[in-house]
C-alpha cells in the first residue's frame, strides 16, 4: 500500500508556538528580565492590537479551511490550494496570525524572553513547516501552486 504524500510535519505548528512560548515562561523565572515596560499603557495597546491582527488573520483562514473542507492536520494531505479570501495576499496568513498572537500574548504577560524568541519562532515555522508544506504543495498541484508563489508573498 502506498503512504499518502503529505508535508510530513509531524509537529502541529501551534505546539511549534506554545513550545517556544514555555520555554520563554521557564527562561523568565530561571532568569528574569525587568518587566517594567510592559506595566505601561503603550505596551497593553500594542499586546491588544497585535491580538486583534490575529483574530483578523486567523479566524477568516479557519473558516476558509472548513468550508473547503481542507485539512488543517500537517501529516495528511491537502484536498485543495487555498488562493482565495486572505490567502490572496499571504500564503500563510494562519502562521501570520499565530505569530501576531505569540507576539501579543508576550507583550500582554510582559515576557521579554518571549519577545527575544520571536525571531527563533520565526525561522522554526519559516524552515520547519512553511518549507515543507511548500515543497509537498510543489508536488501536489504543481504549476497550479508554481503560479500562485509568483503571485502572493509568503507572509505579507
Amino acid at each position: 500500500m502506498k503512504k499518502e504524500d503529505s508535508p510530513g510535519v509531524s509537529l502541529p505548528p501551534p505546539l511549534v508556538y506554545g513550545l517556544f512560548f514555555g520555554i520563554s515562561l521557564l527562561l523568565q523565572k530561571l532568569l528574569p528580565i525587568d518587566k517594567y515596560f510592559f506595566s505601561s499603557d503603550v505596551s497593553k495597546v500594542i499586546g491588544f492590537l497585535l491580538l486583534a491582527v490575529c483574530l483578523v488573520f486567523d479566524l477568516p483562514s479557519l473558516i476558509q479551511f472548513f468550508k473547503t473542507k481542507n485539512t488543517l492536520i500537517t501529516i495528511k494531505s491537502a484536498n485543495s490550494l487555498q488562493t482565495k479570501g486572505l490567502y490572496s495576499i499571504s500564503r500563510n496568513p494562519m502562521y501570520t496570525g499565530l505569530l501576531c498572537l505569540y507576539s501579543s500574548l508576550a507583550i500582554l504577560v510582559g515576557n521579554w524572553w518571549t519577545v527575544l524568541f520571536i525571531p527563533f519562532v520565526f525561522f522554526t515555522i519559516q524552515v520547519y513547516v512553511i518549507r515543507r508544506e511548500e515543497n509537498y504543495l510543489t508536488r501536489r498541484f504543481g504549476q497550479q501552486f508554481i503560479d500562485y508563489k509568483k503571485r502572493v508573498r509568503r507572509w505579507l
